[in-house]
């Protein structure tokens, strides 16, 4: 119940107005969001390489409604990839495809997206495609699959919770394709998704030992095990040390201000080990489903109520 109410918030404009001024709510937001700029973000990633963790960026905005607006949202992020250039910090960058266009023509957003490999290319680095609601999981692999026809330095996001996803991962597989595998943070019907969240798990454990199978690695598979949950990651490990499953080939990724004695704990056993840290003003939804995902993140936000 709780998830779904912080997953239908994420979609209401008036309380978004009202909420993203609620003081506390943005100082609690800052445990799940490097900042509001670009040299916060700088900030925050310094700080993971320190502690021998890497990075994704994500200048965070969804479903913009104009070109104009697609537009502005990829001038942020080749500004994003030139900042990423000029700090040498060790960073990918990761996007949403409603952000840079999707609803208003896949050739559209193509083009945009496009725009950033090229400029990510040119500087050395990656960029992730990240998944949206099953509304859009059609579309976005069709961008993909076009792009990675004359890019190498793009990924997919794949999420566990969706029936298709096991002929998803297959045809990734056979593409040689790298894939993040996450279990899914978005509301979507029974006729889609598991229900349960055995089922979902269970899932999870079967694509993650698709993407880490000699078949996969012979076609070139690099594999992002996306989790907080221990058992998801115990489950990795043991498959990939039972089919000889080379560490540079597989990572573990996780959000940022998420399971840190996690993150340290895989570091300190020689994985390697990416952390998503998102930043901007578009903040709110972003927030939201990270509150539905775990009730412990619901008690860290109302410890800020009652100290603040």
């Amino acid at each position: 119940m709780m998830r779904a109410i912080f997953l239908w918030m994420s979609h209401r404009k008036l309380l978004r107005r009202l909420i993203t001024r609620v003081v506390f709510v943005r100082r609690a937001a800052r445990r799940f969001v490097a900042g509001e700029t670009i040299d916060e973000a700088i900030a925050a990633i310094r700080a993971l390489r320190a502690a021998g963790i890497l990075a994704t960026l994500d200048h965070l905005g969804e479903n913009v409604e104009t070109q104009a607006d697609a537009g502005r949202a990829t001038e942020d992020y080749l500004a994003v990839l030139d900042r990423i250039e000029a700090e040498k910090v060790q960073s990918h960058a990761s996007i949403k495809l409603t952000q840079l266009g999707l609803d208003l023509g896949v050739d559209f957003c193509r083009e945009n997206v496009a725009r950033l490999l090229r400029r990510a290319k040119e500087i050395g680095t990656f960029v992730r495609i990240d998944m949206e609601s099953s509304d859009y999981t059609e579309r976005t692999l069709e961008v993909f699959r076009s792009l990675l026809k004359e890019f190498d330095n793009v990924g997919i996001v794949i999420q566990s919770y969706l029936y298709r996803s096991k002929d998803d991962i297959a045809a990734l597989c056979q593409a040689g394709a790298n894939v993040r595998l996450c279990k899914g943070a978005y509301k979507e019907p029974p006729d889609k998704a598991f229900p349960r969240k055995v089922d979902v798990d269970a899932s999870y454990v079967a694509l993650t030992h698709m993407l880490l199978s000699d078949a996969a690695r012979a076609r070139g598979v690099y594999a992002a095990i996306a989790t907080h949950d221990p058992r998801m990651i115990d489950a990795a490990k043991a498959y990939a040390a039972e089919h000889g499953a080379p560490r540079d080939r597989f990572e573990f990724q996780m959000l940022y201000g998420i399971r840190r004695d996690l993150q340290q704990q895989l570091v300190q056993a020689g994985y390697t080990v990416r952390v998503y840290v998102p930043y901007g003003t578009e903040w709110y939804p972003y927030l939201m489903r990270r509150l539905a995902e775990r009730p412990a993140n619901v008690w860290f936000v109302l410890r800020n109520v009652f100290r603040g």
